[in-house]
């Protein structure tokens, strides 16, 4: 390579180092650096020479330059000549000084080249360096900075200079005013000191190892005294950390005792810079370092100081340390390091100091204190030893303090404390305590405040953090063990810890099992001799209450029930057993289930029963009433938490149940009675469900006992003696009662059934009848206390259960019933009609269902009043989700509204079922039902779907219940679906489907009266399950259809006898307050009448004219479909005048015309007739006329005709019924032919402005302006749609719906996509029935109208895309007529007839040899076309020929392989993308023509160039072309290791490192094909003026790789100077990424 072209390339690069974009910059950049590592001397000289040259370059350009420099000195130091190193030491100290103002990055870069020259010739810079660093003269900054950097950089080399510049320097200290300059003396200073540090530390690597401090101490304190002195004074905050720097630095190289003279002054002075500055880090750290140097030497004047600074440090550990900024952070470690270093030679006073400091309240001084003491435990371990009492004592007063903050630091310290013995001391257990408390934080209250400061400790973090910190004194130190185990158990069992309860179980199961497993004899605990732990009687209580909530605190359950497996041989040695077989399947069941999917009351009872199971296995009376007695003990622990203590209330009667004392029984029922809060309801509950549990083996004392207790002076005292407190204390009495009256009916529920009878009247009705009714003056008196009306009624209702559970096995007759019927009833008869408030509803309704169970049976007048009354009360209420009047106080949450309404209703209807069961027969559902049908025509929607959902339930409970012995008569039928029906079209959803379950039910009720079985199904009944789908639509044309299905299917199985009376009823519906259910009787009406209407042929016409006029009058919308649905029922036996009024009716049809048009379609053979009348009409009638826009302006609009824009329409509505589905099959290619013709006819023409002219009677015209959604194109779209799917063909409508086919269809411009999607989805779905499409389509390719031979030769060239053409033998006719449209007046139909003979070849390869000569005529003359100026035609014929290709024979192309390359070469660089990526496919696809042929590989290497480039290309379609051809040239490129690459490398679904991908090509290229470099290069270079900046990039990247591999011997080869001056331009380009790839390339000019 010549010289010049270096040099030419070089400086182009000069110039260009200061391009405006950074990417380019950078390259230039590197460029530059490659040449200089190749020709470091010739690459340096020119740098050198253009900044001698450009004087007055600007200073970017000009540092950039500069750091180049640099870069090439530090990678080729070792290749540079001396020579060179001195003139580039020259040039950087002449840049670095030239300007005696500071221009930091221009004399930064010479500064740094100086430096990096320093690493290897120290001594010569020195010299020069030195030369400007003369005494008494201020050196210029820059030569300060440089020395400093040297002393950084190359510390062994530099300090045997800095004794001597310390000398030069120090009178210069004194003359310098500027603080600028101080500041780089300083600096320099700080960095000196480190450096001699460094060197005097590493003396055995140093090569003068006899250099000594005290050799630099006499300047270094000569320097400090002036620093000291006079700089650290200064106003400037910089220049006093920059100073303070160096005298920490200094210190450390101070004389002994010059350092102690000055400690009394210094310390003081860089403590009050802390005052003067904002950034403390640099004052810590000189600070720190003073003292280090200080302590090291051992001075005595430090304990004068040390009270100031101890002051002084406090303060600054306590600021607060932001961590997201590291100086803070820095900052606060440095200080650390200060009381680490004091530490050492005053721990007492410092110890001291920081427990004083502790007694501090104040929030950042304690949090300060806490830092520093948890830093020295961690760090001072041997120094704190003999402080670990005196520390464990002072950390009381921070145990109190309320900051979270605060506390996070203490449970740090207690961290740190654990791991190095504190917890093991006395003492300790108060720690230990404070980390439990914590775990049991509740939750941050944060509502309504605003957000938390970033530095705020939630409880939620401090209690995690308090977890953590206890899990790890349990699993990591070890020596915490016997500390934690077993005096955690102290903490388990008050009420202040059960937060924490989840770590607690954790720690402990961990802590036994070790223990366990190392077989410890601690393990076993022996209660009675740690007087401090809880006994195992609470322990075994308060773990099973925990496991009974298992999903609260943070999941308890399943450790308190692992915690009870660890425990048992310490709790009891019989029990361990029972509980390794029980325990296991519940913790299983725990792990499946959620807070939402756990049975709450089975999870209990398992519970119980493991309670139950170990009381036996315990098999110890005196154990067992111990157990009861502390648990009754410790019921106020849950004072708070009244669910668990209601399941303690639950296991207590559980044991009390196991418990053989009588005396002990009844003590422990007298204090669960006396002890418990009466006055709430849960507390209530679970009194009598312990009570009931005691009762069912103790039920004669449990009786005992409570009759007792009510006359005990507990009871008496609650009453009031003197009545001193009588309101109050009736309240109390009330609640109490309420009590008793619920155990009463928790005792009959779980009494023994053969004891209960016995009790019933003598004990427990009496016993509720005492405590519910009082006496006045021998008056009796009802209370109105709510709590014993709740009681009264759910003892009843318990009452009830247990009787009838009991006289199931034995008769009874309840002799109370009539009367407590009428209490219960009396309660919801008082109930408020409009709200719901409380459960007496619900449970008033249970206790009705289970007394109606019960002898004696009601009267029928007893029943109807409370049937009556049930279902006021229950139906009148609002939804529940409506608003709520009542008081505040009183309001229910949705959640409690919602769960009260559903019990409430399940109740209800639980009552119903027990009263229809009494007597199930149809009068017996009919007695029922009458008080419901009044609610069914309700207005209020609400009370309609709480009628229909009742009666739903009802008929399934009558059906499943069911026994038919005789063959009776299910009479009311009739009038059961006469109400029922018209439901099925009700406004409100729930109403319809439930109404259509009703008539399900009822339907199969009657198949059992007439004999069928349970389990038979009748077909027509099921098929009402689809139906009750559909009226999930609220359209109302699908109600309209579902509701006459449904009457079909009540007709066929309704009895005859039956049908006047369903008539009656829907008489009756038709005035139904509900619109749709009026209609829905009337729809119900002309099914049943649809075989009465042949007679009224003669009246047809006039009926469809005055009917048509009448549903114009009717205002209700639904009335009005159903209405004119009668009318089509009555068209559809009367064709002929039907047809002709409706064809005349105005377009677009209205709803009703085309409801009458839907249901025409009925009749298939009707349909067939009307759609074969259409055709005829669509095929010879014109679809447009041509009109002149305007007079004024040029130009025709296609204006639709009337007569088949109707005959359209009208299809469409037909084929809308699917009753048309025979029709359409049948006569499917006609019609899909008319169709589609019509379709094309349809795009572009507008509709006409009189468009009803020809309508029947002028009040017709009148309504027959256009509305703007009817459209001409549109309606012919939606009609071949609708034809598809009535024809079946959803595979092909779906890929059409999923494109948007049918809006292309409708567009001008997509037109022939649309069509072509529709081709071919029926090419891959519906071939079967493309033969006879195709014959009815063939003869209107030679119709008049172009845009219906266009519409129709686009179906055809997709269908030849696909092998079903020739599976059918429709080839010849397909390809019969292409070639004919290849001559067809229209370019559009010419390119499609081109598309279609090049989609044969997709379709059917097999056929191209035989059509061979014609197909490539054909694509030759298309690729000749002239009258194509969007090139669509010649794009058609190179990808029609790309694929012929793939197929044809070699001898059918060999002759025209090189006349067909020449053809194709023009279009490679088309600006038209698809152009280009289809003409290289084309190439690509020739290629197998031409192996063997040379002149065909020099085809290939003449076009390779543009393909590689193209590689690069902006298109994605042409990068994809680019590498299949380049694949498919592989192998006659005529290089094994090129082709490799091809075939290796170009593969579409991998990207391609296209530079590597380059710079491969290239060494092979050079290696196979050296003769053609030339062609090569000059080729190449053409393409640096190609129109794409990627295809220029790639140019500049190919001749740069190009050049990079070239050997010396071929440079002969090149034209250098082309390449060189295309190059620079190229570096001038416009866009960035050229002149990036363009410098990349000169990189390699080497």
């Amino acid at each position: 390579m010549e010289e010049s072209d270096i040099e030419q390339v070089s400086l182009s690069l000069l110039d260009a180092a200061n391009d405006r974009n950074p990417v380019v910059q950078e390259q230039v950049r590197k460029s530059i650096l490659t040449l200089g590592k190749q020709q470091p001397d010739k690459i340096l000289s020119m740098c050198q020479d253009y900044l001698v040259k450009h004087p007055k370059l600007a200073t970017g350009h000009r540092v950039i330059i500069l750091q180049t420099l640099e870069l090439i000195v530090q990678f080729k130091i070792d290749e540079i000549s001396y020579k060179k190193i001195k003139s580039i030491i020259s040039l950087a100290s002449d840049e670095m000084t030239r300007s005696k103002e500071v221009v930091a990055d221009w004399q930064q870069a010479a500064s740094s080249i100086l430096v990096a020259v320093g690493n290897r010739y120290i001594n010569d810079i020195m010299e020069e360096i030195l030369s400007k660093f003369q005494p008494g003269v201020l050196p210029h900054l820059f030569v300060v900075q440089t020395l400093a950097s040297l002393s950084e950089s190359n510390v062994y080399g530099m300090v045997p200079f800095l004794n001597a510049i310390l000398g030069t320097m120090l009178p210069m200290l004194s003359m310098t005013k500027q603080d600028t300059m101080k500041c780089i003396f300083a600096s320099a200073l700080s960095r000196f000191s480190e450096s001699i540090l460094e060197y005097l530390a590493n003396l055995d690597k140093a090569p003068d190892p006899t250099v000594r401090k005290d050799t630099f101490s006499s300047e270094i304190y000569a320097s400090y005294d002036i620093l000291f002195c006079n700089w650290l004074q200064s106003r400037d905050p910089k220049l006093r950390l920059t100073v303070a720097e160096a005298l920490g630095s200094m210190s450390h190289l101070m004389a002994h005792d010059k350092l102690e003279e000055q400690l009394p002054k210094l310390i003081p002075a860089v403590v009050s810079l802390y005052k003067k500055n904002s950034e403390h880090y640099i004052i810590s750290k000189s600070l720190c370092q003073v003292l280090e140097a200080s302590v090291n030497m051992g001075s005595r004047l430090l304990e004068t100081q040390i009270d100031g600074l101890l002051l002084t440090l406090h303060q600054e550990v306590c600021a607060p340390v932001d961590y997201s900024n590291p100086p803070t952070v820095k900052n606060h470690n440095e200080v650390l390091r200060c009381f680490s270093i004091l530490a050492n030679t005053f721990p007492d006073r410092l110890i001291v100091f920081v427990l004083q400091k502790l007694e501090n309240n104040n929030e950042r001084n304690r949090m300060g204190s806490l830092a520093v003491l948890r830093h020295l435990i961690n760090s001072s371990t041997s120094l704190m030893e003999t402080k670990k009492l005196i520390i464990l004592t002072s950390l009381r007063q921070p145990l109190s303090d309320q900051s979270n903050k605060v506390k996070k630091m203490v449970v740090q310290v207690i961290s740190a404390m654990a791991h190095h013995g504190y917890l093991e001391l006395e003492g300790g257990e108060l720690l230990v305590k404070f980390i439990v408390h914590h775990c049991a934080l509740p939750d941050t209250l944060n509502c309504g405040r605003h957000p938390l400061d970033p530095e705020d400790v939630t409880n939620e973090s401090l209690r995690s953090i308090c977890e953590n910190t206890l899990h790890l004194f349990t699993t990591t130190v070890g020596r915490l063990t016997d500390v934690l185990w077993p005096s955690l158990l102290c903490y388990l069992t008050p009420a202040q810890y059960s937060n924490a309860t989840t770590p607690l179980c954790k720690s402990l199961i961990l802590l036994g099992n070790k223990k366990k497993a190392s077989q410890e004899p601690n393990y076993i605990i022996n209660f009675s001799e740690q007087a401090s732990l809880p006994s195992p009687y609470v322990l075994m209580i308060r773990l099973l209450v925990n496991a009974a909530f298992p999903f609260r605190g943070r999941g308890r359950g399943a450790p308190s029930l692992r915690l009870l497996c660890v425990l048992s041989p310490s709790i009891h040695p019989n029990i361990q057993k029972v509980w390794e077989t029980e325990i296991p399947p519940l913790l299983s069941l725990l792990e499946e289930s959620t807070l939402e999917s756990l049975n709450t009351r089975s999870w209990e009872d398992s519970l119980l029963e493991l309670l139950s199971k170990t009381l036996v296995a315990i098999s110890n009376d005196r154990w067992s009433c111990q157990l009861s007695s502390e648990a009754t003990h410790y019921l106020p622990t849950y004072n708070s938490s009244l669910e668990e203590k209601s399941f303690l209330y639950r296991c207590i009667g559980m044991t009390l149940q196991l418990c053989n004392s009588q005396d002990a029984v009844r003590k422990q029922l007298q204090e669960v009675l006396v002890a418990a809060r009466h006055a709430d309801a849960i507390e209530r509950t679970g009194v009598a469900v312990g009570v009931g549990l005691c009762a069912a083996r103790h039920l004669g004392d449990t009786l005992a006992k409570l009759e007792d207790f009510s006359k005990s002076d507990a009871f008496k005292k609650a009453s009031g003696i003197f009545g001193l407190l009588k309101d109050k204390n009736e309240v109390d009495i009330e609640k109490v009662k309420s009590t008793l009256i619920l155990c009463y009916g928790y005792v009959a529920l779980h009494a023994p059934p053969d004891q209960l009878l016995s009790r019933m009247d003598s004990n427990i009705l009496k016993g509720i009848n005492k405590h519910f009714n009082t006496k006045v003056l021998g008056i009796k008196v009802e209370t109105k206390d709510l709590t014993m009306k709740l009681s009264l009624i759910q003892s009843v209702g318990l009452v009830a259960r247990a009787l009838g559970a009991c006289v199931q096995r034995q008769a009874y007759v309840f002799s109370k019933k009539q009367e407590l019927l009428a209490v219960i009833m009396d309660f919801i008869k008082g109930e408020p009609a409009d709200t719901m408030r409380t459960p007496i509803r619900h449970l008033a309704l249970e206790t009705c269902a289970g007394l109606v169970n019960l002898e004696p049976v009601l009267t029928e007048n007893e029943n109807f009043d409370m049937l009556n009354s049930c279902l006021a009360s229950v139906y009148k209420l609002p939804p529940a989700d409506s608003p709520d009047g009542s008081k505040e106080d009183e309001l229910l949450s949705p959640q409690e509204r919602e769960a009260l309404y559903a019990d409430t209703f399940g109740a209800l209807h639980d009552l119903l079922r027990n009263v229809l069961a009494r007597d199930l027969t149809p009068d017996g559902l009919q007695s029922v039902f009458k008080h419901i049908e009044v609610y069914l025509s309700s207005k209020l929607d609400y009370e309609r779907e709480r009628a229909v959902n009742t009666t739903a339930e009802l008929l399934e409970f009558y059906l499943a219940s069911l026994t038919v012995k005789n063959m009776v008569t299910f009479h009311n039928l009739g009038a059961l679906l006469g109400r029922l029906a018209p439901r099925c079209t009700d406004p409100s959803p729930l109403v319809r489907r439930a109404a259509i379950d009703c008539i399900y039910t009822l339907l199969y009720i009657q198949l059992r009266y007439d004999g069928f079985a349970l389990d038979y199904k009748d077909e027509s009944v099921e098929s009402l399950v689809t139906l009750r789908e559909k009226l999930n639509n609220p359209d109302h044309t699908v109600l309209y259809r579902t509701c006459s299905e449904l009457t079909k299917i009540i007709s066929k199985r309704l009895p005859q006898q039956q049908l006047n009376t369903l008539i009656f009823m829907l008489f009756e519906g038709l005035v139904d307050p509900q619109a749709n259910c009026s209609r829905a009787s009337s729809v119900v009406l002309n099914t049943l009448l649809k075989n009465r209407g042949a007679g009224l042929q003669d009246l047809v016409p006039e009926i469809l004219e005055v009917l048509y006029i009448r549903l114009q009058a009717i205002s209700e919308e639904q009335v009005k479909v159903a209405v004119a649905q009668s009318i089509l029922i009555l068209a559809t036996q009367h064709l002929q005048t039907v047809i002709n009024t409706l064809v005349a009716y105005p377009l677009p049809f209205d709803n009703w015309i085309c409801e009458m048009w839907i249901a025409l379609g009925s009749d298939s053979t009707l349909a067939s007739q009307i759609m074969d009348m259409m055709m005829e009409k669509l095929s010879v009638v014109a679809p447009y006329v041509d009109k002149k826009e305007s007079m004024l302006r040029p130009g025709v609009s296609k204006v639709a005709t009337s007569v088949p824009l109707a005959m359209t329409c009208a299809l469409r509505e037909m084929m809308l019924n699917g009753q048309t589905a025979d029709a359409v099959v049948s006569l499917f290619p006609r019609l899909f032919g008319a169709l589609l013709v019509r379709l094309g006819s349809s795009v572009g023409v507008q509709l006409p402005k009189d468009i009803n002219s020809n309508s029947l009677g002028p009040e017709r015209k009148t309504s027959g302006k256009a509305p703007a959604f009817f459209d001409v194109c549109g309606v012919a779209v939606e009609a071949l749609r609708i034809l598809l799917a009535r024809a079946q063909l959803e595979e092909v409508v779906k890929p059409l719906d999923a494109q948007g086919a049918w809006e292309k269809m409708q567009d001008q411009q997509r037109h022939v996509d649309g069509v072509t999607m529709l081709a071919r989805a029926m090419a891959k779905h519906a071939g079967p029935r493309l033969p006879a499409i195709v014959e009815n389509l063939c003869p209107c390719l030679n119709n008049i109208y172009e845009c219906q031979r266009v519409t129709v030769c686009a179906f055809f060239s997709e269908l030849l895309n696909h092998h079903v053409v020739t599976e059918l033998m429709m080839m010849d006719v397909l390809m019969n007529s292409m070639m004919e449209r290849i001559s067809d007046p229209s370019a559009t139909v010419r390119m499609l007839s081109i598309r279609g003979l090049g989609n044969m070849a997709v379709g059917s390869p097999e056929k191209v040899n035989k059509y061979a000569k014609e197909l490539l005529a054909a694509m030759s003359s298309g690729m000749e076309e002239k009258d194509d100026p969007g090139k669509h035609i010649t794009l058609e014929a190179m990808t029609g020929l790309s694929k012929v290709l793939l197929y044809l024979d070699k001898k059918n192309v060999q002759l025209l392989v090189v006349y067909i390359f020449m053809k194709i070469k023009p279009f490679l660089e088309s600006e038209n993308d698809e152009i280009r990526s289809t003409s290289i496919m084309l190439l690509g696809n020739l290629s197998k023509f031409g192996s063997g042929e040379a002149i065909f590989k020099d085809q290939i290497h003449n076009v390779l160039v543009s393909l590689l480039l193209h590689l690069n290309d902006p298109s994605p379609q042409v990068v994809k072309a680019s590498k299949y051809t380049m694949r498919m040239f592989a192998p006659v490129v005529g290089s094994e290791q090129i082709m490799a690459m091809f075939q290796n490398h170009l593969h579409d679904d991998k990207g391609l490192h296209y530079g590597e991908f380059i710079n491969d090509l290239t060494k092979y290229i050079i290696q196979d094909f050296p003769g053609m470099l030339n062609f090569y290069h000059i080729t190449v270079i053409q393409f640096f003026k190609s129109n794409w900046a990627e295809v220029r990039a790639g140019a500049a990247m190919f001749i740069g790789f190009l050049l990079g591999n070239l050997p010396e011997e071929y440079f002969s080869y090149m034209n250098m100077g082309s390449i060189t001056n295309g190059l620079v331009l190229l570096l001038q380009d416009p866009e960035p990424l050229v002149r990036a790839k363009a410098a990349e390339a000169m990189g390699h000019f080497h």
